[in-house]
């Protein structure tokens, strides 16, 4: 039993088979030895000194363990393992307390980093609970520089230096190792006992991970904010807290980051309620969740606040519940009612407040986005609802998951920005028209660079690639940016063969750049231009960039009632166009000189429903830099005489709601009598390489393209009721 103020003290010191002192638990490596002793405050007695081997799962030590304590991995075969040695620590504690007729203690020990770094997460990992008594522990470094001011920082004391300045015996070769520290840590506890020093604020480790809100409007220390990379993408809150056990994170402090498409990324931005945790946090970069090490580096108040801060009233009075679990509904139909996403959990799972507990995501004009989110009291009730994952409501099929508190203000925060009305970006010339332009077609003469540090630049790729750059066509390196302009940690380059782009990924895939391994993929032209306009590319295929289809703009602003005029340079870097079988795409002669380029209005909206995924345009920073086009210069653009070198054929369908095993035979089937081909149909994937239940179709015409949606819209294709929406 502990109290905040205790009239007795439980000193305690550890090791673990790796790193010593200022580095311990930085390494992962398991605790094997703990030695501990009862110290009765207002008499100055003490109960018997105990030492206790700790039998671990991999006893292989390192040599600074060898050299420090003498341990051998004989000695500790013998020994009992962590759960059995802390039974037996508690049962000795009782008893030594029941001699010097006390009952309640709170552990001291040598600095944070035993109960922290190495016990909070040893057992959290081995799935047993600690008790309670180590929640709560002094510092004996601060209580001796409280008592001693003067004394060295904090940072920087030791047993020895402690020792040291209070003239203490500092032959650590008199005793066994760790035998020789807790007697000098209670010889130091006395000397402070007699400056009248008091124990009464302990440290204190947070049971649970507290959820709730967070305000733009709030100040957030940049000196308390990490981000963890690498986390499996289905990780909740609660998993990131568990890795981080020991430390106290703020509460509604993790936030994980969403990606383009609302979906997970595998990072987050964690914060912590001081400095000093986010220090000791730094120190698990590389520690493992399950079989994946995650990275951890320093982030900034700033980018905690536009990940996880929100300013919607609604989302403020929703999660204003606090320690409920969250839900995430995803596929809901754009008719579900609060009746019918009741009626789907059902009262084996009760929402929290019934409706007041629902919270449908909508876009800025009222619309559904599938999407809601769902209050659960307990973990019961979630996990009740979670077993609902897949199934049907309506026609379609739901997802639920896990979320957090800042994964709902990211999600409305992201959705209630979509403008009503979709707006071209500033159109793009180069300062210097280039004479080359990104490659297409199906030759896989390209490579993907995945997993940049955001800090290298050209010369640090070109390095990377070794005598491979000679391989490199001019103009060939294209960094990606994301939405703000930063790296996006992606690049393309563009080699002078197939043969070349091979070579290049099997010589430098999982090279390391700087501290980071960056992978290398062999990729087309085609393939290049997909992912450069907001797409994704995997093993498993190609995903082209999301479309918020149908058009959002209404008949009464059609901001392009004539063509719409973008430089030529700007449009070979994002073709509409590579969404249709590349059989069809005419291909523009290389020699033509830089023109202006017509789009047709469909076209120009097609772009303008992708603006808000677009990446930067990719650049190569040492041959040709790019700037705004100012008004001027478009509408002199505009008058000019204009060569259109980029026509649209035919007309492109989207089908939603499609049966996951649907394939081409299915969609040639649905549209019989179409005159369709199999070149005409592009399924859609999702991150995982799964088929997302999309797919785009090209027609001959738009009069044919109009008259299948009227005709075959809402049609079934198996057990589903298809979707068509002209682009």
């Amino acid at each position: 039993m502990t109290a905040s103020h205790s009239d007795s003290l439980v000193v305690l010191f550890g090791a673990t088979a790796g790193a010593y002192g200022a580095k311990l638990g930085s390494d992962e490596r398991e605790l094997v030895l703990l030695v501990w002793q009862v110290v009765d405050l207002p008499s100055k007695k003490v109960g018997t000194l105990h030492k206790s081997l700790v039998k671990a799962d991999n006893l292989d030590l390192s040599d600074q363990c060898r050299e420090v304590s003498g341990l051998t991995p004989e000695g500790l075969g013998k020994a009992e393992p962590l759960d059995r040695v802390l039974q037996q620590f508690s049962q000795l504690v009782s008893s030594d307390l029941k001699v010097l007729g006390r009952s309640s203690y709170t552990l001291c020990s040598d600095g944070q980093l035993l109960i922290r770094q190495v016990l909070h997460p040893e057992t959290s990992k081995k799935n047993f609970l600690l008790s309670d008594c180590f929640y709560s522990f002094y510092d004996l470094r601060k209580e001796f520089h409280t008592c001693y001011p003067s004394s060295a920082a904090v940072k920087d004391q030791t047993i020895k230096t402690m020792a040291e300045y209070l003239g203490l015996g500092t032959d650590e070769a008199e005793e066994d190792f760790g035998v020789w520290q807790v007697k000098t840590m209670v010889a130091i506890i006395f000397s402070m006992l007699s400056e009248d020093h008091v124990f009464t604020e302990p440290e204190t480790v947070k049971y649970k991970y507290e959820t709730g809100p967070c305000s733009k409007s709030e100040t957030v220390d940049s000196e308390t904010v990490i981000r963890a990379r690498g986390l499996p993408w289905q990780s909740s809150d609660q998993d990131i807290a568990r890795f981080f056990k020991g430390l106290n994170i703020a509460k509604g402090g993790v936030a994980l980051c969403l990606n383009s498409q609302g979906r997970r990324n595998g990072e987050a931005l964690v914060r912590f309620v001081n400095s000093e945790q986010r220090d000791l946090a730094l120190e698990r970069h590389k520690h493992h969740m399950g079989s994946r090490y995650i990275e951890v580096y320093k982030a900034t108040g700033e980018e905690f606040l536009k990940i996880a801060g929100g300013t919607s009233n609604e989302v403020a009075q929703f999660l204003s519940k606090e320690n409920q679990v969250i839900i995430r509904m995803r596929g809901l139909p754009f008719t579900a009612t609060q009746e019918d996403v009741l009626g789907f959990l059902g009262p084996e799972c009760p929402v929290t407040g019934g409706k007041e507990g629902l919270l449908f995501v909508k876009y800025p004009d009222g619309r559904p986005t599938g999407d809601a989110f769902v209050l659960f009291s307990c973990e019961e009730y979630a996990q009740n609802a979670l077993k609902k994952h897949k199934e049907i409501l309506g026609k379609r099929y739901i997802e639920l998951f896990r979320s957090t508190a800042a994964e709902v203000q990211q999600v409305l925060n992201r959705y209630m920005s979509t403008p009503l009305i979709p707006t071209l970006p500033t159109p793009i010339i180069p300062v210097i028209p280039p004479p080359y332009t990104i490659a297409t077609g199906s030759i896989r003469d390209c490579v993907r660079l995945r997993g940049l540090p955001y800090t290298a630049g050209i010369d640090d790729i070109l390095e990377f690639m070794g005598d491979a750059t000679g391989d490199i066509k001019p103009h060939g390196v294209h960094m990606v940016l994301n939405q703000q302009g930063r790296p996006s940690g992606d690049a393309f380059i563009q080699m002078k063969s197939a043969d070349k782009a091979f070579m290049v990924a099997q010589k430098c895939h999982k090279k390391m750049m700087k501290d980071r391994y960056v992978e290398v993929f062999q990729c087309s032209g085609e393939e290049m231009n997909f992912v450069l306009m907001g797409g994704t590319l995997n093993r498993s295929g190609l995903s082209p960039p999301p479309c918020k289809l149908p058009c959002l703009s209404p008949p009464a602003y059609a901001a392009f009632q004539t063509a719409a005029v973008i430089p030529a340079e700007a449009a070979a870097l994002y073709q509409p166009q590579a969404l249709l079988p590349t059989t069809r795409t005419p291909q523009a002669s290389a020699a033509a000189p830089p023109t202006v380029t017509y789009y047709p209005a469909q076209a120009a909206q097609l772009y303008m429903n992708y603006t808000a995924y677009y990446p930067s345009p990719p650049v190569s920073p040492t041959t040709v830099g790019y700037i705004a086009a100012p008004p001027g210069a478009v509408a002199a653009a505009a008058t000019a005489t204009h060569t259109p070198i980029l026509p649209q054929p035919g007309a492109l369908v989207r089908m939603q709601g499609l049966p996951y095993n649907t394939g081409m035979k299915e969609i040639l089937s649905f549209f019989q009598g179409y005159q369709l081909q199999a070149d005409s149909i592009l399924m859609l994937y999702n991150f995982s390489g799964q088929p997302s239940g999309e797919a785009l179709v090209t027609f001959p015409s738009l009069d044919l393209a109009k008259k299948a949606v009227a005709e075959r819209n809402g049609q079934l294709l198996g057990s589903h009721c298809v979707q068509l929406y002209l682009v």
